[in-house]
């Protein structure tokens, strides 16, 4: 068994995930987006989807983008 390194869970159905070289260990989906999803610049809600790009910074969707002032960012075209 290993240890969700977010909760501490010590599970014998964790797993690993490998993000830029480092192996990271979890217990649940949950756990693993709360470790690694980026947080919208705007609302800072976890990002789990494609989100949207401007600016060199994340957001959850197209109304926080515009919100932070990126210009061209569309829900739907």
């Amino acid at each position: 068994m290993a240890k969700c390194e977010v909760c501490g869970n010590d599970y014998d159905k964790s797993f690993e995930v490998k993000v830029q070289g480092k192996m990271h260990v979890f217990d649940s989906f949950e756990c693993a987006i709360h470790a690694l999803a980026p947080s919208c610049a705007h609302c800072g809600c976890k990002v789990i989807g494609h989100g949207a790009e401007g600016n060199g910074r994340i957001y959850c969707c197209a109304h926080c983008a515009k919100q932070a002032g990126v210009v061209g960012v569309d829900d739907r075209t």
